[in-house]
């Protein structure tokens, strides 16, 4: 059975002599255009430092100091080990099929493609299982990002005017200016306004961490264990604002020495390191300064009649709305291959519609579900922990069926936990985030 991108199934011996013989990495044709660890490493903490660092002090108010540490510690490793597992089973497919690079739809269809005889079958539901989460993590990111735009906006424009105006009307007055900037085609265009994106981040977190540490309560007043079935809740947010899944490969192909991505200091494992203290500590200072009044978006706490404040949720505001486009570019790509040889005549005409009802209609999302909290949730328990958590693990035992689990089958068991973890995150969390969205709308 040939894969969609030309590659074959090889036969157990012939991938063992293939993995010795050919050598992937240096096969590959970017070597001029191709990203140092430097590089790779900036682009990783750009692609982990986004807007679900916001929601961390909920995680910390949601299930206690204690809990929300332990739930936000374990998850984030947990996370980061399913994206090492990822690549690093992406270096075996490398040699096993002669090929350089792999998006990880193609990693999904070439392990199942390679696997044992019985699931080979499978190769073409796994492309699609995977294409269809990553759709769904990013279409509904797109949705979180509007209502977080809208927040900020309405809690400006009440404090300067004192008109109190409903969210799922200040969602549909940012829908022109969202469709507007999801029409922008080329990825060349939307690096600066991804530059810019990242500075107003910066600038924001920056100015909201010193409020933070300004005038800290006592401890002792912020409960050490909380409500204990909201650990669920945490840990959906957690994957939200941490799994970098969707992007690893991507990063991963354009590398001058991919050997160095994986690895205990490689650059997976610095950025993240990095990536889980900032949200540790980001959370801990929330919950640690507001307490029980801790929002789902922390700048919401923010006095917005200070100067500094008003310039963390405008910063805030345009970071948000300057990703949007890009998060959605990922989304218009995946339907776009779907359909782009259905209308080869008018292909630009096209390609502006989809962008423009794609926008439009995650917009929509937003005005049905204009509370951030039950949104993220419900997109990191059922889209990021099937994409991020269960996914990786399951590609690492059809790769290793054949060659085994290593010593004791410590990869089984390992894997098993895994997945166990992953789906206590998908169902748990997703019952809770529905249960909230059901609570929200009666």
């Amino acid at each position: 059975m040939d894969s969609k991108n030309g590659l074959k199934p090889v036969a157990t011996a012939d991938a063992e002599k293939a993995s010795i013989e050919y050598d992937p990495f240096a096969m590959r044709t970017n070597k001029h255009h191709a990203t140092t660890d430097r590089d790779t490493l900036v682009h990783l903490l750009k692609a982990s430092l986004g807007t679900g660092i916001l929601a961390m002090p909920y995680v910390f108010k949601a299930s206690g100091l204690l809990p929300g540490f332990l739930a936000a510690l374990i998850t984030s490793f947990i996370c980061t080990h399913c994206s090492y597992i990822l690549v690093k089973c992406a270096h075996i497919l490398y040699k096993r099929t002669k090929t350089s690079t792999m998006s990880i739809a193609d990693v999904a269809e070439v392990t199942f493609a390679n696997g044992p005889v019985a699931l080979r079958c499978m190769a073409p539901f796994a492309r699609y299982f995977v294409t269809i989460s990553v759709f769904v993590t990013y279409f509904g990111s797109c949705s979180v990002y509007a209502v977080m735009i809208s927040d900020n906006a309405r809690q400006m424009y009440f404090f300067h005017t004192g008109i109190d105006v409903s969210i799922r009307i200040c969602i549909l007055m940012f829908m022109l200016p969202l469709i507007l900037l999801s029409c922008i085609r080329s990825l060349k265009f939307l690096a600066p306004v991804s530059m810019l994106a990242n500075f107003c981040m910066v600038t924001g977190l920056g100015i909201t961490i010193f409020y933070f540490v300004k005038d800290l309560p006592d401890l002792r007043e912020r409960p050490i264990v909380g409500d204990i079935t909201a650990i669920p809740s945490s840990i959906a947010i957690t994957i939200f604002a941490i799994t970098v899944a969707g992007v690893v490969m991507p990063l991963e192909n354009q590398m001058k020495t991919p050997k160095n991505f994986v690895g205990v200091c490689g650059v997976l494992s610095r950025g993240m390191f990095m990536v889980t203290i900032m949200y540790l500590l980001v959370g801990f200072l929330g919950f640690w300064c507001f307490g029980n009044i801790t929002e789902e978006n922390i700048t919401k706490n923010l006095p917005v009649d200070e100067i500094k404040a008003q310039i963390v949720k405008i910063s805030v505001l345009l970071a948000v709305l300057l990703t949007f486009s890009l998060q959605l570019y990922v989304c218009v790509e995946i339907v776009w291959n779907a359909i782009k040889n259905r209308f080869e005549k008018r292909e630009t005409l096209a390609n502006y519609a989809l962008r423009i009802f794609l926008a439009g209609l995650s917009v929509l999302l937003a005005i049905l579900m204009p509370s951030m909290g039950p949104l993220i949730k419900l997109i990191g328990a059922f889209g990021f922990s099937s994409l991020g958590l269960i996914f990786p693990v399951i590609i690492e035992l059809v790769i290793c069926w054949d060659t085994g689990f290593g010593r004791f089958n410590w990869i089984l068991y390992k894997n098993i936990i895994c997945i166990a973890f992953g789906l206590f995150a998908l169902i748990f969390g997703t019952m809770s985030a529905i249960a909230e969205v059901i609570e929200k709308f009666t």
